[in-house]
C-alpha cells in the first residue's frame, strides 16, 4: 500500500509530463543516487570498483547510446565497438597533441568524431534496413580495426596500436584512485542518462519511434526519414564515443584496438536485448546483468563446492547469453525493463488487485 498515487493531483501540463510522475519513483531515484554517490564510495572495497562498478557504469552509457539507435529508432547496428574505438582514440589524440586540453573537452571532442563516423556509416540506412543494414554497420567495425592498426598517426606512432594515458584531472582535481574514477564516471553517466531520457520523450524521440514502428506511415505524416535516421545515428554514436573515451581513459588506462573488437559490439547488443529495447532503464539492467554474470559463474560454483574451470565458465557464459536472448525475444521482447514495469504495476494495485 506504500506504492500508490492516491492524492497526487496534477494541476499543470508540466507536472503531468515529468519523467517520474509518481512521487515514490522520484524519492526512490533520489535515494538511489544518494546511495551511489555518498554511501558506495565510503563502503565498497577497491575490487568492487575496478571489477564491477566502473565497467557497469561505462557500459551502461554505451548501452544507452546503442538503445537510442536500435530500441528507439529500430536501426540495427553491429558496429558499436567501432564507434567506441573512434571516441577513445580521437579523445586520446586531442589529449596528447594539444597541450592543456581538459579531459572533459577531449572526451566530448572524441564523441563528436564518433558522431561523424556514425553518420557516415549510417547513410546506407536511408536505402537499406534489417539484416542488410547490420552488415553495413559491421563494415565500420572491420574498417576501424584496420585503420587503428595500420595508420600509425592515430596511435601517436605506436607500432602495436597500443596507447596509454596518465595523470588524469578534471577541473584541477586528480582522478587517480578507484573511488575518484567511479564518481567521475557516475557523474558523466547521470548527466547523459538524463539528457537521453528527455531527448526520447521529445519531438525527435517520437520521430525515432515512428520510424521504428512503420517508416512508410511516418514519412506519410510528414516525418523526414533522412533527418530521423541520421540524427539517431549521430546521437547514438556521440554517446557511444564518450563511453569509449571513458572506457579507455578511466577504466583501462592503456588499450589497443582489440579492446573494442566485434565481441564488444555483440556484448552491447546483448545488453540492449536482455535489458529492454526502447528503455533507458533497460540499458542499466542489461549492463548489470552482463557485468555480473561472468563473475557469478566464476564465484558461485566455488561457494557451492562445485569445481568449475575457467574455460567451462566461459562456455557457460556464452550458452547462457544465447538462451536468455532467445527467451526474452520469445517470452518478453521488452526485456528486464518490462518485468520491472509489471512489478511496479502490481505494487500499485496491491493488496487489492482487479
Amino acid at each position: 500500500m506504500l506504492y500508490r498515487e492516491n492524492g497526487q493531483f496534477k494541476t499543470t501540463y508540466r507536472a503531468d509530463q515529468q519523467i517520474f510522475p509518481i512521487l515514490q519513483d522520484r524519492w526512490f531515484l533520489l535515494g538511489l543516487l544518494a546511495f551511489a554517490f555518498a554511501v558506495v564510495p565510503l563502503t565498497a572495497p577497491e575490487y568492487l570498483f575496478r571489477a564491477i562498478l566502473i565497467p557497469f557504469v561505462i557500459l551502461s552509457l554505451a548501452a544507452i547510446g546503442l538503445n537510442i539507435l536500435v530500441g528507439y529508432c529500430g536501426q540495427i547496428s553491429l558496429g558499436t565497438g567501432a564507434f567506441m574505438a573512434v571516441g577513445a582514440y580521437a579523445a586520446f589524440n586531442f589529449h596528447v597533441r594539444i597541450d592543456g586540453m581538459p579531459l572533459l573537452a577531449s572526451m566530448l571532442l572524441g564523441g563528436l568524431c564518433a558522431t561523424g563516423i556514425g553518420v557516415l556509416f549510417g547513410i546506407p540506412s536511408l536505402r537499406i534496413k534489417g539484416l542488410y543494414l547490420a552488415v553495413a554497420t559491421l563494415a565500420a567495425q572491420f574498417f576501424v580495426d584496420w585503420a587503428f592498426l595500420r595508420i600509425k598517426w592515430f596511435t601517436n606512432d605506436s607500432a602495436s596500436g597500443s596507447v596509454n594515458v596518465s595523470n588524469l584531472q578534471v577541473f584541477g582535481a586528480p582522478i587517480d584512485t578507484p573511488v575518484q574514477r567511479y564518481l567521475f564516471c557516475l557523474a558523466v553517466v547521470t548527466v547523459f542518462a538524463l539528457l537521453a531520457k528527455n531527448l526520447v520523450r521529445g519531438a525527435i524521440g517520437r520521430e525515432w519511434m515512428a520510424m521504428r514502428d512503420m517508416d512508410v506511415a511516418a514519412s506519410v505524416i510528414g516525418i523526414r526519414p533522412v533527418y530521423a535516421k541520421l540524427t539517431a545515428f549521430a546521437v547514438s554514436s556521440f554517446i557511444v564515443g564518450v563511453a569509449g573515451a571513458l572506457w579507455g581513459f578511466v577504466h583501462l588506462g592503456s588499450w589497443e584496438p582489440a579492446a573494442f573488437s566485434i565481441d564488444r559490439s555483440f556484448q552491447l547488443l546483448f545488453m540492449v536485448i536482455i535489458g529492454g529495447l526502447g528503455s533507458i532503464m533497460g540499458s542499466f539492467f542489461g549492463a548489470a546483468f552482463i557485468v555480473m554474470l561472468p563473475i557469478a559463474l566464476n564465484q558461485v560454483p566455488g561457494w557451492l563446492g562445485i569445481p568449475i574451470g575457467t574455460e567451462t565458465a566461459s562456455h557457460l557464459e556464452v550458452i547462457i547469453f544465447g538462451v536468455l536472448i532467445v527467451f526474452f525475444l520469445i517470452v518478453e521482447p521488452h526485456g528486464l525493463a518490462r518485468l520491472w514495469s509489471i512489478a511496479k504495476e502490481k505494487l500499485r494495485l496491491w493488496p487489492f488487485p482487479h
